[in-house]
């Protein structure tokens, strides 16, 4: 059941009724210019009702109010004059823009043309605006032309730099010297002037922005600003380059250091925001849970293929697992590009089809496995190879890396000598080694799960499609029948095809019509065998591709653990145009132009669209749409692809017939132009190109007869056998000897791409534009034209104006609310979506021309939601810092509550494994005390049992020699009874007399215990005496040394002396004396070591003692005590020594050889010299004898101590 009701009978919610107001207040109480517009009431119908926001001001400008902002942090204007606002709103287009038309009215691309319905739009907005003015549109027209006198001299003045364009179509920068009507004087850099017009004239940035990291940061936007930006980033190898939401890409063709695990871990961590594929493919992975696909567009060798491995390299960093699966997905690329990538003229790995990898993810974010789409693989590459180009690279890795024993089983020749690779004089590729190549994609099929049996039935296919090549035929009559040559080449195919050569040759040269119940077989043309070879070989060759992508597809299978994560990596071949351009690039070029609308819709109609229906207050931006080119080629019934499906359906029919329908139907269409010939050409968005119609319709027919399909089924190969029985399962009815596969290339393409498109709709797209700076694919060279060219085509200066001029950041109600509700500080505001977001706004002053109120979502300008997230971002931070220590609060007190838990617990188990601990170890001392006391009592018992032994033994001794005597006696029968009688009792006495000296022999033993007890104590006593002894012995050996050392000294002062003393005498003595002063130089007391100078006096002996060896401790005592006092007396004996060797010594100096009185009053001549020899003589005698004594004394004391032994220790 479904209730209705008018709008003029239903209540207005609160929403009505608060927007309402806000409008009322707008118009009646002039409220300021910061207050938030008033949303539009919603439409009753889909109609869009005219919109009450207020216009931007004729001064306002977005950069300058984003750096007001930044800088006082909010931005304050004046409300304007009620009959001004008319004005502004009319001049609002051009305030947007007054930088990038400044100085030229002629745009920088061509217009719409008349027939192009966004030019009847613009007519009818000038006339609703001038309506809504009430003036003509011409004077709305002539408002908008720039003041461009003003602007010029304001250059002049302030002596900016300007960009010019000169002769030979370069752009220079320079500076305005002087203007005239419409031309300028300029000074180029190189201080040359020219006269250029002031239309070709453009602002340059100044140098602050040189080299900037996105275009949208440029404060003049335009072509030669563009170029040269990109420009210095090139030259400075920084190839990667934001133009809003798109990625410029520009090909550096060489080694450029910005990848690898380094790069890979900081984009990761986000410690680096430059411009990077990294960065791109990090988007789409933080946003795969909505479906993020990355698109590469570009022309070929523009470097599409590269950059999309380095995107999957880093989100196999991403998401890598432990299945390794990620690094199967990164392998497939070597197997796509060797089975699908030639070098063409342009490009040396040109991408010959178009692949969209799907990868998948868990949901723990990890890679979990992939699927491979293809698109329109060039089949005409593998039979026609056109100069300078080469065929695709398996062929070449082939020949040239094959095993010895893998080119004997296949029969595998050089390169040079296969018809399908010798066509073209390039065989190789420079720094690439074919060989090496082979030997990856070998590991690529292994890591794959690719078996051995199946990897040598692809090359046993791809062998027999070289020899099909080779096949010849030869001409039989004048009808131009040939007949296929029988040699190696049919043999070899035949053989690796698993079929009878014969058959094979059959079919070559042959086909067989249906006629009613009859079959005719019908010879071919030389054209028509050489067509059906070449069919074959195609055949073969794209069915092989086909079947390596469901390989990798089964291997690559998610499974079960498919959860709709997934990121889709889109690259396909560029925009082609060679100097002769066939079926194949007329494909590429449809392809291309699918995408570049599906480019346009995203970032252009969409965006606009979604401003319209949202209710949003926008100026449109111009932008070439290229929906006419697409009808050109698609649409029906007179597209270019339809007139091709119906004219190869004509037997008759053939390319020049094609050319004129084309010609006839499409002239009307502006992107067509018809040319002599075969020829025409088509105005798609990349610019002209020249098509030439000469085999569009044999490629587009692609015919293999039903004998054809037959002979394969027929083969022993089962990859044949396979071929086709798809092929015959994609026929709609049984297949007769006379029918074909009824589908053509164009159809079957055009098919496959309407299925690529509708999957990329329900992505959202991050774009990727590759661009080619040179056509020579040389590092460092930078052609501006080319550039500017491909910067054309893709939209790149469309896309950074309506980025700059846009909304680029825009969020529902209630996501605003949400996110950043929180933020405000009174609490009682309405808690609708709608009331939030925009009390939000107010209380952070945003102003109102940096945001827009739609319908349904907040539109913000560039960098304004930076400003909501750094203050989410600090008041978050101290949340969680509140937090922080609350839960630290809470965690300590646990913490504590569960220690001290556990400490008492702990307590009780110590004291439990204490107690148990020490019962097992006082059972253990218990039990080593027992045995230990047995022990003693052992021993005890031993001692006992030999003394008892020995008393035994002694009294049995005894007692058999009072038996050996009793015997004696009792010899003498004839002693009288009185002897008898004595010899009765004398055991008796004999025993009493035993037991007397056993007591005394106790007595003894007491005694001989006691006075072991005393010699012990003695013993000890003496020890302690004998370490005394040592002890003053070591004291005296180290006084010796010192004594020894000072006499030394002493000895080494008193030779200085006393050569002083001869040196002062020798100078008074005549020279009759000079032997004595000869002898006078030697030393007197000379000596060399220790020995020599322990010397003694002679005549003095000091008495040496020499005691025998004794055994008594007094003994030993008396014999240490003599050894000590003879160091002693030594001792004394050298310190007198040594003061009366000094006294005679100064004296001796004191001398000077004057004459002296002698006792009888005479005078006498003294001789100092003779005086001392006589000293030296006296010292040279006391110290050998002391030195003898010394020696002497120290053996005593070294024998002694040698002889040092305990008395008790001796045996007797």
């Amino acid at each position: 059941m479904m209730l209705s009701a008018s709008p003029n009978t239903l209540a207005k919610s609160s929403l009505e009724e608060m927007l309402e107001s806000l409008r009322q207040k707008d118009e009646c109480q002039q409220q300021p210019r910061d207050i938030p517009p008033a949303l539009p009431s919603r439409p009753n119908s889909r109609a869009r009702l005219p919109s009450a926001r207020r216009s931007l001001p004729a001064n306002f400008s977005v950069c300058s109010v984003m750096e007001d902002q930044n800088q006082n942090g909010s931005v304050a204007s004046k409300q304007p004059e009620p009959e001004k606002m008319e004005e502004g709103k009319r001049k609002k287009e051009k305030d947007l823009r007054v930088k990038r038309k400044s100085f030229g009215s002629k745009k920088m691309r061509t217009g719409l043309s008349s027939e192009s319905p966004y030019a009847a739009e613009k007519e009818e907005e000038v006339v609703k605006v001038a309506a809504a003015a009430k003036v003509s549109p011409v004077e709305i027209v002539e408002e908008q032309k720039p003041e461009w006198n003003d602007n010029v001299e304001y250059f002049i003045k302030k002596k900016l730099r300007v960009w010019c364009r000169i002769a030979n179509g370069q752009w220079q920068l320079g500076k305005i010297q002087s203007t005239a009507a419409d031309t300028s004087l300029v000074m180029l850099s190189t201080a040359n002037v020219v006269e250029v017009s002031t239309e070709e004239l453009f602002p340059a940035n100044p140098d602050i922005l040189e080299g900037c990291e996105n275009l949208i940061q440029l404060s003049y936007l335009n072509e030669p600003s563009v170029l040269y930006n990109l420009r210095v980033r090139y030259s400075q190898d920084v190839i990667y380059s934001k133009a809003g939401p798109v990625l410029i890409a520009v090909n550096p063709f060489k080694n450029v250091d910005i990848y690898g695990n380094d790069f890979i871990s900081a984009y990761q961590k986000k410690a680096v925001d430059a411009p990077h594929v990294y960065a791109v493919a990090g988007a789409a992975y933080d946003e795969m849970m909505r479906g993020e696909g990355t698109h590469l567009y570009g022309e070929s060798g523009a470097g599409k293929t590269e950059t999309a491995k380095f995107a999957m390299q880093y989100l196999a960093a991403l998401g890598g697992g432990s299945c390794g699966v990620e690094y199967e997905i990164l392998k497939t690329t070597c197997i796509l590009e060797a089975f699908g990538n030639a070098k063409t003229s342009r490009n040396a790995n040109s991408s010959r089809f178009g692949k969209l990898i799907e990868i998948h993810f868990s949901a723990m974010g990890k890679i979990c496995g992939a699927k491979l789409e293809t698109l329109s693989f060039d089949q005409s590459r593998v039979v026609q190879v056109c100069n300078g180009e080469r065929s695709y690279h398996i062929f070449y890795e082939f020949c040239a890396g094959a095993s010895p024993v893998l080119k004997e089983r296949l029969k595998l020749k050089t390169a040079s000598e296969y018809t399908y690779l010798n066509q073209s004089d390039c065989l190789t590729i420079d720094r690439v080694d074919d060989a090496q190549k082979f030997r990856k994609l070998l590991e690529a099929f292994d890591i794959v799960q690719i078996p051995k049996e199946h990897q040598d039935r692809v090359f046993a296919l791809l062998a027999a499609v070289l020899w099909l090549g080779n096949v010849s035929f030869r001409v039989t009559d004048n009808e131009n029948h040939v007949e296929v040559v029988a040699d190696e080449a049919v043999t070899n195919a035949a053989m690796l095809m698993g079929c009878n050569s014969e058959e094979l040759m059959v079919v070559l040269s042959t086909r067989k019509l249906q006629a009613g119940t009859d079959c005719i077989s019908k010879k071919l043309t030389l054209r028509q065998a050489t067509n059906m070879r070449d069919g074959i070989a195609k055949f073969i060759y794209a069915s092989l591709f086909d079947w390596l992508v469901e390989q990798i597809n089964i291997a690559l299978e998610v499974g079960k653990s498919l959860t709709g994560r997934s990121i889709s990596i889109l690259d396909i071949y560029g925009f082609e145009s060679f100097k002769n351009n066939s079926f194949e690039q007329f494909c590429i070029n449809y392809a291309n132009e699918r995408l570049q609308q599906h480019f346009n819709r995203h970032l252009f109609k969409l965006e606009q669209e979604e401003y319209e229906e949202d209710g949003i207050d926008w100026t449109k931006v111009e932008f070439v749409d290229n929906q006419e080119c697409l009808d050109l080629i698609e649409k029906k019934p007179i597209g270019l692809l339809t007139l091709l499906d119906e004219e190869s359906n004509f037997p008759k029919a053939t390319d020049l017939t094609f050319a004129n329908k084309l010609k006839q139907h499409l002239k009307t269409n502006s992107c067509f132009k018809g040319e002599r010939g075969r020829a025409f050409r088509v105005n798609h968005y990349a610019g002209e190109v020249l098509y030439d119609t000469n085999g569009f319709l044999e490629k587009n027919r692609d015919p293999l007869p039903a004998d054809l399909i037959n002979l394969l089924s027929s083969c022993d190969c089962q990859l044949l056998k396979l071929f086709s029985t798809k092929m015959r399962g994609k026929s709609q009815k049984p297949l007769m000897l006379s029918d074909s596969t009824n589908q053509t290339v164009g159809t079957k393409f055009k098919g496959q791409l309407f299925k690529l498109m509708n999957k990329l709709e329900n992505t959202s797209p991050h774009f990727i534009r590759c661009i080619k700076p040179n056509s020579k694919q040389l590092p460092r060279v930078y052609e501006e034209d080319l550039v500017l060219q491909q910067l054309r085509c893709c939209g790149v200066l469309e896309v950074v104006r309506i980025s700059r001029s846009g909304y680029p950041t825009r969020l529902t109600h209630q996501e605003f609310a949400g996110r950043y509700g929180f933020l405000l500080s009174d609490k009682k505001v309405s808690q609708d979506p709608l009331s939030v977001s925009i009390a939000v706004l107010k209380e952070y002053d945003v102003h109102p021309e940096m945001y827009q109120v739609g319908y349904t979502k907040l539109y913000l300008r560039i960098g304004q939601i930076g400003v909501f997230e750094d203050r989410r971002k600090k008041v978050l931070q101290g949340i969680v810092g509140l937090q922080k220590l609350l839960r630290g609060r809470l965690s300590r007190e646990y913490f504590q509550n569960v220690r001290n838990g556990a400490l008492v617990l702990q307590s009780y188990v110590r004291g439990e494994n204490a107690r148990r601990i020490f019962d097992i170890k006082a059972k253990i001392h218990a039990e080593s005390v027992s045995e230990a006391s047995t022990a003693e009592l052992n021993a005890v018992i031993n001692l006992q049992s030999v003394v008892r032994g020995w008393l035994a033994r002694k009294r049995f001794n005894s007692m058999q020699r009072q038996k050996e005597l009793l015997d004696v006696t009792t010899k003498s029968k004839r002693k009288a009874g009185r002897r008898i009688s004595e010899d009765k009792n004398l055991p008796l006495e004999q025993f009493q007399v035993q037991q007397s000296a056993m007591s005394d022999l106790q007595k003894r033993v007491l005694k001989s215990e006691e006075a072991l007890v005393q010699k012990e104590e003695e013993n000890t006593a003496l020890r302690e005496q004998l370490r005394k002894f040592e002890e003053r012995w070591s004291e005296y050996e180290i006084k010796m040394k010192s004594m020894e050392e000072t006499w030394q000294k002493q000895m080494s002062s008193l030779q200085m002396s006393l050569a002083a003393a001869r040196k002062s005498l020798a100078t008074e003595n005549n020279p009759g004396q000079a032997g004595g002063r000869q002898d006078a130089s030697m030393s007197p007391f000379g000596y060399d070591s220790e020995d020599t100078m322990s010397t003694g006096t002679p005549g003095v002996r000091t008495p040496t003692n020499k005691f025998s060896n004794g055994n008594t401790p007094e003994l030993r005592i008396r014999e240490l005590n003599g050894s000590l006092n003879a160091v002693n007396h030594l001792a004394r004996e050298f310190d007198q020594r040594r003061l009366n060797f000094d006294e005679d010594a100064k004296a001796i100096v004191e001398v000077k050889g004057g004459p002296q009185a002698t006792p009888n009053g005479q005078q006498q001549q003294q001789h100092p010299e003779d005086e001392f020899r006589r000293l030296k003589l006296r010292f040279e005698t006391w110290k050998k004898d002391y030195k003898a004594r010394l020696r002497e004394t120290k053996a005593r004391l070294h024998s002694d101590k040698g002889r040092h032994r305990k008395w008790w220790g001796k045996r007797g």
